[in-house]
């Protein structure tokens, strides 16, 4: 990418090769983020696409009634 350039060369050489850190830690955040989604897409499961929601889980709570709130 930076071919000759010394300038390029002694940064590497003081502070690391933060470009390349940064795409490593980018794949496995990448790969760690597959992990975590492959229960979304295990079967029995619609496929959950971009810009649509989730379905609610089904234990969610409904809301109370109005009334006072007793502590």
């Amino acid at each position: 990418m930076f071919q000759d350039s010394p300038i390029y060369d002694r940064l590497i050489a003081e502070r690391g090769d933060i470009p390349l850190q940064v795409r490593r830690e980018a794949e496995r955040v990448s790969r760690d983020l597959e992990f975590v989604l492959q229960p979304l897409r295990s079967p029995g499961l619609p496929p959950v696409s971009r810009g649509q929601a989730a379905p609610a889980p089904a234990w969610q709570r409904t809301a109370l009634p109005p009334g006072p709130a007793s502590l």
